[in-house]
């Protein structure tokens, strides 16, 4: 009998799961030490839309607790940069910024959460970052007609004194039920680590007193072209007032200090 005759149909179809088995291991182990761009983008995704449960005052790992406070990015970028209009990120990354794209995503840490720098090589900027250049990828790839926002005309200050009281009246009537008659919000789950479903406007949970959005006119904006969320509808001189209203609340103070 020759020592050398090719192994049984049976054995053979050992051999041959074996084979696979070994390969989809070596695949699976390269995948977990090398993830791939696409999983780093799906990362820098859930950073911008979860960000307290990622980076939040809640978090345990104090290597990765950045911010003081539970809103998320995605509070002001609306699905997480990807909603054109006001305050998108589509276009985070085009040339011709001052500042480097990771430079931006610091001053945002820093003052529109409340918290502190993220390292500009760490796992969590290289993923952001790797969400924006998808984000304009996507942006670049899309037809002129699908990128047209939906956004009501473009804000402008009325030429008069902003009336913090009838933007209290205001908010109470097209705000308080989203965001709360105190403006604390509306969490998302009784866990306080899930953030907020509609975002606080003042108070510890909210942006700092270094942040954009304590502009009046910053807000205004904003709220002219998203607020009510889904149905923005105010015109400029309403816009005008409830911004007004919203910044003359109490908030915390931008500090240096670590967390």
């Amino acid at each position: 009998m020759s020592t050398h005759e090719p192994p049984s149909p049976g054995m053979a179809a050992v051999i041959g799961f074996c084979a696979l088995i070994g390969t989809i291991t070596v695949v699976a182990t390269l995948a977990s030490v090398r993830p791939s761009a696409k999983a780093t983008q799906e990362y820098g995704r859930r950073l911008l839309a979860q960000t307290t449960e990622y980076l939040g005052p809640d978090v345990t790992d104090a290597g990765m607790r950045f911010t003081r406070s539970r809103l998320a990015c995605a509070s002001c970028h609306v699905r997480a940069g990807a909603e054109p209009g006001e305050l998108s990120l589509v276009a985070a990354t085009a040339a011709g910024h001052e500042k480097t794209v990771e430079d931006r995503i610091n001053e945002c840490m820093t003052r529109s959460m409340n918290g502190r720098p993220l390292p500009k090589d760490g796992a969590e900027m290289v993923a952001m970052v790797s969400w924006l250049r998808f984000l304009a990828d996507e942006e670049a790839a899309t037809s002129p007609s699908r990128r047209k926002a939906h956004d009501p005309p473009t804000f402008s200050a009325p030429e008069r004194a902003a009336n913090p009281e009838a933007g209290e009246r205001l908010f109470e009537k097209r705000c308080a039920d989203c965001h709360g008659k105190d403006g604390a919000g509306l969490p998302a789950s009784r866990n306080l680590v899930d953030g907020y479903l509609f975002p606080p406007l003042w108070g510890s949970d909210s942006f700092n007193d270094g942040a954009s959005m304590n502009r009046a006119l910053t807000v205004a904006s904003f709220i002219k072209a998203k607020m009510p969320l889904g149905r923005p509808d105010l015109n400029d001189e309403q816009a005008f007032d409830v911004a007004a209203f919203i910044d003359s609340k109490p908030r915390p103070h931008m500090t240096n200090s670590p967390l």
